[in-house]
């Protein structure tokens, strides 16, 4: 059964420090952190993978954390290939708002009109902004058919069947757009069709001409991949193999290193890939949603033994499988941070920043206040 959301890692092979290749800007250096309390929030048992920590365009912290198999004594590796997951989301809906930038796609109009086909009960009122912020009412992958291992059959039939996709997706649904919350891969399967329509390009070539090829990230692809990325594990076995990775589509089916995730997050920081106007639009947090903004989460929440002031963060997870991901960016320290693993129970561990609690919590604790302030 597929699931999001996680937490992380601990500590067990070099430490590096780097320089991200074609930096946007020239910035000074950046203060040291405090590799040891970074190192301490790891969990190399329940969330082996690896840990990625950049200020401005300077890797400061970057490790592989325990085992790749349980019990297989094979440590893993950095610069491997990982699925993305739902992270897709977030590179979905930066494509969608340079749409926007370029005219071409109004957040706030019936997506009827960039397709006039939609069969979807609500397509005369279902926005942009609604799909990506998770209150289009449309049908939720788990609400349908199931099959072996509990996946929905959404994920294991042919990418060309009715059972998925768009065809699936405009399918019944017992919820009214903005009735309420309802997280799902639906809404940016359907923002996927709608950025190919104001395109009038493929989505596959929209992450090559908008994403990969601008900023030469060499390892980023769309699902199905000849090589395979980094298995996933779940109590301690292999992940089922009843799902096709492929039929994330828009909502889940890039793949990549941490190093090329991070160059599309300083592109995005910097202005690369959106005007500052549009990618505001895009990390505003919405309260009664949970925070989410558009194909991501932003908040500001203090951290515990951190003093009061907020930190301010923009938060994307990714979980498929047993893979799971997280990508965290806080614009105002200019920083990021990138936690990859491979086991399903990652995600648990992961925790919630606002809880205070768990690994990511404590690992953005450790690398932005070592002295008890943000830095």
């Amino acid at each position: 059964m597929q699931m999001r959301f996680g937490n992380w890692l601990v500590g067990c092979a070099a430490l590096i420090l780097g320089v991200l290749p074609a930096a946007a800007h020239e910035t000074a250096a950046p203060p040291a952190i405090d590799a040891n309390a970074v190192s301490a929030a790891l969990d190399p048992v329940t969330a082996p993978g690896t840990i990625l920590i950049a200020r401005g365009d300077t890797i400061v912290f970057e490790r592989a954390i325990g085992e790749i198999a349980p019990g297989g004594g094979t440590a893993h590796e950095l610069g491997k290939v990982w699925r993305w997951a739902s992270v897709t989301k977030q590179v979905t809906a930066t494509i969608a708002m340079q749409e926007v930038a370029a005219g071409r796609l109004d957040l706030d109009a019936p997506i009827i009109r960039c397709l006039p086909d939609s069969k979807a009960p609500y397509a005369n009122r279902i926005t942009a902004r609604m799909l990506m912020q998770h209150v289009s009412g449309l049908p939720r992958t788990e609400e349908g058919p199931v099959g072996r291992d509990d996946w929905p059959t959404f994920y294991m039939v042919e990418p060309g069947s009715p059972e998925t996709g768009r065809a699936w997706c405009e399918g019944p649904t017992a919820r009214e757009p903005l009735s309420e919350f309802f997280y799902g891969d639906c809404d940016f399967v359907m923002m996927g069709a709608v950025i190919e329509a104001t395109s009038g390009k493929s989505y596959e070539t929209l992450i090559a001409e908008r994403i990969a090829q601008p900023l030469g990230l060499t390892s980023v692809g769309l699902f199905p991949r000849a090589e395979p990325t980094v298995a996933g594990f779940a109590a301690g076995k292999p992940e089922s193999s009843a799902f096709r990775l492929e039929n994330f589509g828009a909502a889940g089916a890039l793949y990549g290193t941490a190093r090329d995730l991070l160059v599309f997050d300083r592109a995005l920081m910097t202005g690369k890939l959106l005007p500052e106007a549009q990618r505001a639009v895009m990390w505003e947090g919405k309260p009664e949603y949970g925070y989410a903004a558009l194909g991501q989460w932003s908040f500001s929440v203090p951290l515990k033994d951190c003093g009061d002031t907020p930190v301010r963060i923009v938060e994307r997870r990714g979980f498929i499988g047993g893979v799971v991901l997280r990508n965290i960016i806080l614009p105002e320290l200019d920083m990021v941070i990138i936690m990859t693993s491979n086991r399903a129970e990652a995600e648990a561990a992961f925790g919630e920043i606002w809880q205070q609690a768990g690994v990511t919590h404590d690992l953005i604790r450790a690398a932005v206040c070592p002295t008890g302030m943000p830095l």
